[in-house]
């Protein structure tokens, strides 16, 4: 039977949730900026931090020159990094309580939440994280209202295109500002998605194999997007996939075993499949049918903020707290 170790710090559940201003996310540059190069390339304050410029490396590819220019942060106060986790998975909760909150449609909530999930990702690029498996869209999100459910669906795809396709029609000089400012963000990002697919439109399922492609040999942050996905699904797959091969003669009986159904999951994307880290968000004290094999030692983290509400502080709140933790997977205390 899986057992999950709830080993949350009375004052994660009990903490008061830090207002502050969001603002309109790490590839928006509009207003609230702040000079970091006396050549007056800007990025918005809300990364307040103390920005490094890396030496710029010069390839030439084809004839072609490539620039790139490594922007490094320091950790905050507090933070080892040799104690932070390789992978961090979070669900995304709250989306619509945030909107109803504000008197706003559903969808409001959803275009909120692709912002703070912008600012998660280049805050793991930055300080070192190698994956990040965030639940977007639950196999039982399908029995939401169908607008809402067709909403979340095209939002995805047109996030997915934009900056797929950005990338792709950039010029030299517009791919030289991303690569100084967001060189994680441009062309450092390996993106999987991960659930049943077949339930998915037609366009969509095309575009994620398109940007899976292209984004394959990405190496600075993994990116895996849970869509149409449950954990038990996930290890009946699996289940179906072993016995399938058991079928043909491919396997015994008897090569079944932990390893065997690992290299089932879906999670078999990544080099490091199971999370180090879980961050719940909306203050909901389960896991709700996420990675359930794979959770089966990791630590969770849970707090109050909505989702949209969610940013760097909070970030750095849970990654204090794992840090402060000793994983003994099953045994004492040293």
């Amino acid at each position: 039977m899986l057992s999950l170790r709830f080993a949350i710090p009375t004052a994660n559940s009990i903490a008061s949730p830090k207002p502050k201003p969001k603002s309109a996310g790490s590839l928006q540059f509009l207003g609230n900026q702040t000079d970091i190069f006396s050549s007056g390339v800007s990025v918005p304050k809300r990364y307040d931090c103390k920005l490094q410029a890396a030496p710029t490396d010069v390839d030439v590819v084809n004839g072609k020159t490539s620039v790139a220019r490594e922007l490094s942060e320091e950790l905050p106060v507090g933070l080892k990094k040799e104690l932070m986790p390789k992978h961090v998975a979070v669900i995304m909760d709250g989306n619509g309580r945030w909107a109803r909150q504000r008197g706003l449609p559903p969808s409001a909530g959803h275009e909120a939440g692709v912002k703070s999930l912008r600012e998660l990702v280049e805050l793991c690029c930055r300080w070192g994280i190698q994956v990040l498996t965030v639940f977007a869209f639950s196999a039982e999100n399908w029995i939401r209202p169908k607008v809402e459910v067709e909403f979340l669906l095209s939002l995805f795809e047109r996030a997915l295109k934009s900056e797929f396709e950005s990338f792709a029609s950039e010029s030299q000089i517009e791919l030289l500002f991303y690569v100084m400012l967001f060189p994680s963000v441009r062309g450092g990002i390996r993106i999987s998605v991960i659930g049943d697919s077949s339930k998915l439109p037609t366009s969509l399922q095309k575009l994620i194999n398109e940007v899976e492609e292209a984004t394959k040999q990405n190496t600075k942050l993994q990116l895996i997007v849970a869509v149409s996905y449950s954990g038990k699904y996930d290890v009946v797959q699996a289940c179906r996939s072993i016995a399938e091969k058991a079928k043909d003669g491919e396997i015994q009986i008897e090569d079944i075993n932990e390893s065997l159904i690992e290299q089932e999951l879906e999670t078999n994307c990544t080099e490091y499949p199971y999370p180090d880290l879980l961050i719940r968000t909306s203050n909901e004290l389960r896991v709700s049918n996420f990675l359930l094999w794979q959770l089966a030692y990791t630590e969770l983290f849970f707090v109050r903020e909505l989702w949209p509400d969610f940013g760097k502080d909070e970030f750095v709140d849970a990654l204090t707290s794992y840090q402060q933790r000793q994983r003994r997977y099953g045994g004492r205390h040293s």
